[in-house]
C-alpha cells in the first residue's frame, strides 16, 4: 500500500442518503482517518436527467450530522466536463473510441436475433452493429447530428493492454480481470457527456485515490475499470469491497425500494451515533 492512504466517498445526487450510504461512507472515513490520511467526498452528478442540485446539498448536510468530515474542496463531476471529453478525444485519437448510433429497441432486436450470447455484467455485450459502419458512414451521420453514445472497441482495447491484467483487493489478494466480458462498453451516452466508468477512473487518478472502499455490487466493474485506467496510463489504486446491508428480507438497500432515508432517521430522533451503529458501523 502507498504511504498515505487516501479514500473517497462518491454518490450521485439521485435522492437522499439511506444506511447503506452511511455503511460505505463510514467505511472510507475511518480507514483514512485511522491511517492519517486523506478522505475526499466527490458528488458524481453527471446524469442530467437524474441528478438534483438540492439532493447534492443534501448529501453534505447529511455527512456532516453523521459526524463525517472530508479533506479539501467537494468535487462535483458537472464542473470538469472539459476533463472528460479530453480523455474521450484521447481515445478516440487511437483508434479505440466509435460511435453507436443504436437505439436500446435495436440493440435488443439484434441481440434476440443472434443466437444465445453470454451474458456479461451489464447484461448481454453489445453486438457491435455500429463497430461495423465504415469510417465514412461514421462521419456523415455524426456530421449530419445524428444521436450517438461513444463506445470502447474492447478487441483493440485488449491489443493496447497487458494480458495479465490485475487488481488488489484486500483480503484476497492480486485478482485476474476479465473486462472482455462487457463488450463494447460505452464511456460517453447519448444524453450524458461521458459514463460512470470513464469519470470514476478519470477522478480517482486526478484526485490521487489510493483505496478505492464501495460495494461489492461494483466489484465486477473494477475488470472495465483497470482496463481504462491501463489504457490512459493512470495509477492502480487498491480495492476493497465491502458486503451491502440488507432488510429483514435480504434485500440489499436502494433508492428506488424507497430504503429509510439518513433525514427520516434524524427526523424520528435517532442520534448519529446510533445511526453509525444502525448502519453497523458503531463506535469505539
Amino acid at each position: 500500500m502507498p504511504a498515505e492512504i487516501v479514500t473517497r466517498f462518491a454518490p450521485s445526487p439521485t435522492g437522499f442518503l439511506h444506511l447503506g450510504h452511511a455503511h460505505s461512507a463510514l467505511r472510507g472515513w475511518r480507514r483514512a482517518r485511522a491511517a492519517g490520511g486523506r478522505f475526499l467526498l466527490r458528488i458524481e452528478d453527471i446524469d442530467p436527467g437524474r441528478c438534483r442540485p438540492d439532493f447534492a446539498a443534501a448529501i453534505l448536510e447529511d455527512l456532516a450530522w453523521l459526524g463525517l468530515d472530508w479533506d479539501g474542496e467537494v468535487r462535483v463531476q458537472s464542473r470538469h466536463l472539459a476533463e472528460y471529453r479530453a480523455a474521450l478525444d484521447g481515445l478516440a485519437g487511437r483508434g479505440l473510441l466509435y460511435p453507436c448510433f443504436c437505439t436500446r429497441a435495436d440493440i435488443a432486436r439484434e441481440v434476440a436475433a443472434s443466437a444465445a450470447a453470454p451474458h456479461g455484467p451489464d447484461g448481454a455485450p453489445y453486438p457491435g452493429t455500429c463497430r461495423r459502419l465504415s469510417p465514412a458512414a461514421r462521419a456523415a451521420r455524426v456530421a449530419a447530428g445524428e444521436p450517438h453514445a461513444l463506445r470502447l472497441d474492447m478487441a483493440r482495447a485488449l491489443a493496447e493492454s497487458p494480458p495479465d491484467l490485475s487488481f488488489h483487493e484486500e483480503g484476497r489478494g492480486r485478482l485476474r480481470c476479465d473486462p472482455a466480458r462487457f463488450g463494447d462498453a460505452v464511456l460517453a451516452r447519448k444524453d450524458a457527456p461521458a459514463s460512470y466508468h470513464l469519470c470514476v477512473t478519470h477522478d480517482d487518478s486526478r484526485q490521487g485515490v489510493t483505496l478505492i472502499t464501495r460495494g461489492e455490487d461494483l466489484q465486477a466493474a473494477t475488470d472495465l475499470h483497470r482496463l481504462i485506467q491501463s489504457l490512459m496510463g493512470w495509477p492502480e489504486p487498491a480495492y476493497a469491497h465491502h458486503p451491502l446491508l440488507t432488510d429483514a428480507s435480504g434485500r440489499r438497500l436502494a433508492k428506488r425500494d424507497r430504503a429509510a432515508t439518513l433525514r427520516d432517521l434524524r427526523d424520528a430522533g435517532r442520534s448519529p451515533a446510533e445511526v453509525r451503529a444502525m448502519a453497523g458501523l458503531p463506535d469505539g
